[in-house]
């Protein structure tokens, strides 16, 4: 098959695509097995034998009568043996552990024309991701600008969250059937909230039903377990196959024409990048080639949509044009900062002065690529505690450091992505056999703080400047960047349009009065938002902060452990408002 084709899946009708085959009187299965002796499909009334077309690679048969919710698979012949196995590119599945593929009519009457028509790669707007699991998710309103769902093409195991699957065509029947998923992007759309979905584009299970030794021979894997098998045990896809890259490039497509996902967020690039994910075992050329066409070709049959690598690597240009020597990723998630960021909350107030810079260093390299700052699914799992937990003292410490560090992340330089619970300050890790823990909002703490979560988010949407310039140097000024032992911070967010907007931090257990800071040409400040306030649990009476500027200083108060934004109004400002 050709590497650069995204619409392979056109060519293996066994379903009802968007309804195009509705009136044919049946359904043609096809399916590409070219080491197969022989190929049968095999239905609830019995088998019935396929015939090679084409070049002799492909087997087919035409159906009468099938309707959508026929179950099926394909009996495939090698050696004198045989295995069933699901169709590679069905769209439907049955439910776990069932595993036969089901024709699928993904008829669906859209109502997002609006947009669709408008929507864009967000580099210059607000981008604050909101990551769920599907199954332990309750609808929130957030003030987030996106949903980012955890794997949703079919798997067999719950444990592997999706990153371990086997249809890769096929919404999982875990939640429902198709038109149930398009309904809910539909009315994220509607509510003016983008959509992301997790696509896995290393490897699959390993379920003999599933794409492993397809046609009796690794079709889709590598002939070798040296480089085939992955650290998690699953099957890696061999890149320099044409029908591996046109089979993921294909699937990658499909979600965004039929499901109408705005962003894909690619999992593990490190093992795209590098063979098994080792920089010393050298890159993977194959794989890095199938990434760039992959991300050129997505966004050239698809307005408006991006990419995200999940990539732990050091290699420049992951955000950079393929066509200047990059992969062409629109974002690349920082790991560096993540790791900083959750090392300098987790440790000891009264020892930050120490690793004072953990938290200046990723403003040295943000301009290097489009970043997106993740505390995602990975950080809340595994014996590593949830993020609320990281934060060093006692329960009720942890609360006002954990409200610092979401402000924090927010004046960040980059996109933002959060994982579900967060808003809640869960305690407990997650579980993907139960929901989060939705109940701590009828206790104070934990219903201040989604309180402060959401007015946070709303703040970040709607100030420019906080997101206008992040990649730029304009975007992003220091104001105080040497005071390690009062280990306290403060930069500037500016926007295009000149809007400035300071964020201020005292990690430490001591509070400062009168602290100043140096805001040049600046009139006014007011306190957009303080972790402190008392309605969000602090100590600082509700819109009560004090923030003074006079001959370009600005004087406030710094409670421990706390942060605040504050909008700066300059001269040239001032007289633009009143002219």
């Amino acid at each position: 098959m050709e590497t650069r084709n995204f619409y392979s899946g056109e060519e293996f009708y066994a379903h009802l695509m968007l309804g195009a085959l509705r009136d044919s009187g049946g359904v043609t299965f096809r399916t590409f097995a070219p080491a197969a002796d022989g190929v049968e499909l095999v239905l609830n009334e019995g088998t019935r034998a396929m015939h090679r077309v084409a070049d002799g690679n492909f087997w087919e048969i035409f159906v009468e009568g099938v309707q959508p919710g026929c179950p099926y698979e394909y009996r495939i012949w090698h050696g004198g043996g045989y295995q069933d196995h699901a169709d590679p590119y069905a769209m439907q599945s049955e439910l776990r552990p069932a595993h036969r593929s089901i024709v699928a009519d993904l008829a669906y009457e859209w109502h997002d024309d609006a947009w669709m028509a408008a929507r864009d790669d967000c580099h210059n707007r607000a981008m604050n991701i909101y990551e769920v699991h599907a199954g332990s998710w309750r609808k929130r309103s957030l003030g987030v600008t996106h949903v980012e769902f955890m794997p949703l093409s079919e798997y067999p195991f719950d444990g592997s969250w999706g990153y371990q699957p086997t249809g890769f065509f096929a919404a999982t029947s875990r939640y429902g059937t198709p038109q149930q998923l398009m309904a809910l992007i539909d009315a994220l759309h509607q509510a003016g909230v983008g959509a992301i979905i997790d696509f896995v584009p290393v490897h699959f299970a390993t379920d003999a039903w599933g794409l492993a030794n397809y046609d009796g021979t690794p079709l889709f894997e590598y002939p070798n377990d040296a480089v085939g098998k992955s650290e998690w045990g699953s099957f890696n896809f061999m890149h320099s196959r044409g029908e591996t890259c046109s089979f993921l490039q294909s699937a990658a497509n499909f979600w965004l024409g039929a499901y109408h996902f705005d962003g894909i967020r690619l999992d593990a690039i490190s093992r795209i990048i590098y063979w098994q994910g080792e920089e010393a075992r050298g890159v993977n050329g194959n794989a890095v080639d199938f990434v760039k066409t992959f991300n050129n070709g997505l966004r050239a049959l698809n307005k408006g949509i991006f990419t995200v690598a999940e990539d732990s690597t050091d290699l420049a240009g992951t955000t950079r044009p393929v066509e200047e020597g990059g992969l062409g990723f629109d974002y690349k998630w920082d790991m560096g900062w993540m790791h900083d960021t959750l090392e300098q909350f987790q440790a000891e107030p009264g020892l930050r002065a120490g690793t004072y810079h953990k938290l200046s260093f990723s403003m040295m390299y943000f301009r290097n690529e489009r970043y997106l700052l993740p505390l995602s699914h990975d950080e809340n799992v595994h014996g590593k505690a949830t993020v609320a937990q990281k934060m060093n003292g006692d329960y009720d410490a942890k609360f006002g450091q954990a409200r610092a560090l979401y402000l924090y992340q927010m004046a960040h330089p980059g996109k933002k992505l959060n994982f579900m619970g967060a808003e809640v300050a869960q305690l407990r890790e997650w579980d993907e056999n139960r929901e989060q823990d939705w109940f701590l909002r009828q206790y104070p703490n934990h219903d201040a703080f989604f309180h402060f979560c959401s007015e946070l988010n709303h703040i970040y949407a709607k100030e420019a400047a906080l997101w206008d310039q992040d990649y730029e140097d304009a975007g992003f000024v220091w104001r105080e960047i040497a005071a390690d032992q009062d280990v306290v911070y403060a930069f500037e967010r500016v926007s295009r349009k000149g809007e400035r907007v300071l964020c201020v931090l005292n990690l430490s257990w001591q509070g400062h009065e009168g602290y100043t800071i140096e805001v040049p040409d600046a009139l006014r400040a007011k306190v957009l938002i303080d972790t402190d306030w008392n309605r969000y649990g602090g100590e600082t009476a509700d819109d009560g902060s004090k923030a003074r500027v006079s001959k370009g200083v600005l004087t406030l108060d710094l409670p421990s452990c706390s942060g605040k934004l504050i909008k700066l109004t300059t001269k040239k400002a001032a007289k633009a408002k009143k002219a």
